[in-house]
This record gives C-alpha cells, sequence and structure tokens, in this order.
C-alpha cells in the first residue's frame, strides 16, 4: 500500500489529476437523481475529490463512504464538506476492505488499474456487494495509456471482466458525457446475483 499511496499523493500534490473535471459527472448526476432509498450504503472506491459523495450527501444520502488510499483527496473532501461524517471517510487499499454495501459508484477508479488487475477489482466489487446490489459508474471507452494511468479499453475488452461476477443490466455508450468525454465514455449498471 504504501508504493501506491505514495504514487498517488504525487500526483495530487503535483496537480497531475487530469481526469478530475472539478464537478460530478452528467451520467452519475442523471443516475443519482432516481436513486432510492436515502439510507442505502453506497461505496465510492477511488473517489478522489469525490464529487459525487458530496452531491450524494447534498441530497440527504446518510451511508456514503469514500475510500482512497490517499488521504489527500479525502482531506481536501472534508475541507470541502465539514459536515460529512469523519467515519465515512476511508484511507485504505480498497483490495483489502471488508465490509457490505448496496452500490459501489465508478468514476475513473477503474482506469487506475492496468488490465492485469481489473478481475482483482470486479471480484472485490462483487465482494463487498449485497447479494442484489450494484455497481453503477463510467468507464472509459477509448485507448488511452498502456504505461500509465489512465488505462484504455473498450466494452469488448470490459465485459469478460465483470461477466463472471455480475448480470449486466447496462453496459451502453453514454448519452449526456459531458462535451470533451462524448463519444468515448460507458454507463454501466451490473448487479450481483442474489442467489
Amino acid at each position: 500500500m504504501e508504493k501506491e499511496e505514495s504514487f498517488w499523493k504525487e500526483m495530487y500534490n503535483n496537480g497531475q489529476t487530469g481526469w478530475d473535471i472539478g464537478s460530478i459527472s452528467t451520467p452519475l448526476k442523471t443516475y443519482f437523481d432516481q436513486l432510492a432509498p436515502k439510507n442505502i450504503r453506497i461505496l465510492i472506491p477511488g473517489c478522489g475529490n469525490a464529487y459525487e459523495a458530496e452531491y450524494l450527501f447534498e441530497k440527504g444520502f446518510t451511508n456514503v463512504f469514500l475510500a482512497d488510499i490517499s488521504n489527500v483527496p479525502l482531506k481536501n473532501f472534508k475541507k470541502r464538506v465539514p459536515s460529512f461524517p469523519e467515519d465515512h471517510l476511508l484511507h485504505i487499499d480498497f483490495f483489502t476492505h471488508k465490509d457490505q454495501y448496496d452500490r459501489i459508484i465508478e468514476q475513473t477508479f477503474f482506469s487506475s488499474f492496468p488490465p492485469g488487475k481489473r478481475t482483482t477489482y470486479a471480484r472485490q466489487c462483487h465482494h463487498l456487494l449485497v447479494p442484489g446490489g450494484k455497481v453503477a459508474g463510467v468507464l472509459f471507452d477509448i485507448p488511452l495509456y498502456d504505461d500509465h494511468p489512465p488505462y484504455g479499453g473498450s466494452k469488448e475488452d470490459y465485459i469478460p471482466v465483470f461477466e463472471p461476477w455480475f448480470d449486466l443490466n447496462v453496459f451502453d455508450r453514454c448519452y449526456n458525457s459531458i462535451a470533451p468525454r462524448a463519444g468515448s465514455e460507458l454507463f454501466i449498471l451490473l448487479e450481483k446475483p442474489a442467489d
């Protein structure tokens, strides 16, 4: 964890956060606007500056948890949203985390892993979700980099990663991406089977 934490801390401290659009993404805002009930347990792993969590918290969601391997974005978030519960800010390695959630929100975290680590991500999401729980969010659908994050990929690359663990309820091109990302994002809604 130490090496990973050091890498991401340096990225944040040097302002190398090109994935950060400075606000909640439109596809996630649209999804959150129809999400209920407001007491479901939501995890946002690799949360970064967590504009999604800020939006959910302002909308009255009471069980939102932020996880990041770097404490820099968690501290930034706490300064921005001082009333957010301190014990919902998790400075952890996602892959060793143990708990249960109804939703896991994906927003650029997946693209921080090289393809060889993505199956481990899918399996960990499966373990952290209750039966019937869902992974919802956005994946890049474009070749990005193959030697450093954000790593790229396509729907065809991603489906084999998730299919063993989830029912793929939605896996479609986003219709409401922000202009710079138009045509390069997929919205996913993946459900852990109830049985």
